[in-house]
């Protein structure tokens, strides 16, 4: 299977802080890096170190071609990539003293991708391959389509969550891969349509009824939710799983999403059962919160198969 991932590269800029900076507050960092990013090019290294035949497709700036020198350093093929001119997209992130992060983006290139570009990226793909989305670029719903009609199987990590995702044609969707903020509004957004619905899932609502709500809801697709130190829990008809984390010291958590995504996949398509494909991902994601840094902190297939 070919996998392409369609999604947004971008320039991190990573800002070292005792804490996130508050309201009106002004604070200094003890350090700054810059590294490559983006959950489409994050989602398509992790695939890539997990040994899938990785396609990356999206669109850069000049001050961005080190990102590709470092998604083809770890085998993802960039050829899809369009550089134009004007800027790489941006991450600014405030990463603090307990692993945590708070992130500011700038779509740049990822928001300059047009509809008439999406068929020559995905003429060469059709049944028997994926393609793996999130919501930072435009045209989403119209990829969807478009590989749907190519026979494709469609990935979608809806992050970050806006109110456009309920626009998107969902039911061609066939896994969902959603955290704990992104699982509650997508349950949530499913039932604003259907005066019939329940009302609004309560804030402290439990994470295996959100994950029944959206099982209820997309009855053809599989739901991946993570929740952090709880591990992951996926939902798929009437079947429920759970995966346990490795308790490994949190250093920085960025990624930790876009891993887990990327074994999940790889772990699936190499037929290991879906509690064997948790644990997998689990331990990926593990892995790479115990290290500094999104791509590069993102472990090898030898590190977790």
């Amino acid at each position: 299977m070919k996998i392409l991932v369609y999604g947004s590269l971008n320039i991190d800029l990573i800002f070292t802080v005792d804490h996130i900076a508050r309201p009106g507050e002004t604070i200094a960092s003890a350090a700054l890096e810059k590294s490559a990013g983006g959950k489409g090019a994050n989602q398509a290294a992790a695939l890539s170190k997990a040994g899938m035949e990785t396609y990356m497709a999206g669109k850069i700036g000049e001050d961005g071609r080190f990102l590709l020198e470092l998604l083809e350093s770890y085998g993802v093929n960039t050829e899809r990539v369009a550089i134009y001119p004007g800027a790489t997209g941006q991450a600014l992130i405030q990463l603090d003293k307990s692993g945590q992060n708070s992130i500011i983006l700038y779509a740049g290139g990822n928001g300059e991708i047009q509809q008439d570009e999406i068929d020559g990226v995905l003429e060469s793909f059709g049944p028997g391959d994926s393609v793996l989305l999130q919501n930072e670029i435009p045209h989403t719903g119209t990829i969807m389509k478009k590989a749907k009609e190519r026979g494709m199987k469609i990935f979608f990590n809806p992050s970050p969550y806006d109110t456009g995702i309920g626009k998107l044609p969902l039911d061609l969707v066939d896994v969902f891969f959603v955290n704990e903020i992104e699982a509650a509004a997508l349950a949530d957004e499913a039932n604003l349509a259907d005066e019939a619905a329940p009302a609004l899932l309560p804030p402290e609502t439990p994470l295996p009824l959100i994950l029944d709500r959206l099982a209820e809801k997309y009855p053809s697709s599989e739901i991946i939710l993570t929740a952090g130190k709880d591990g992951a829990y996926y939902g798929s008809g009437l079947t429920r799983e759970k995966g346990e984390i490795i308790d490994l010291p949190v250093v920085d958590t960025t990624g930790a999403g876009d891993t887990f995504t990327g074994y999940f996949i790889a772990a699936r398509e190499k037929q290991f059962s879906v509690p064997e494909a948790l644990t997998l991902a689990c331990k990926a994601a593990s892995l790479a919160v115990s290290r500094k840094g999104a791509m590069q902190s993102m472990p090898f297939k030898d590190e977790v198969f």
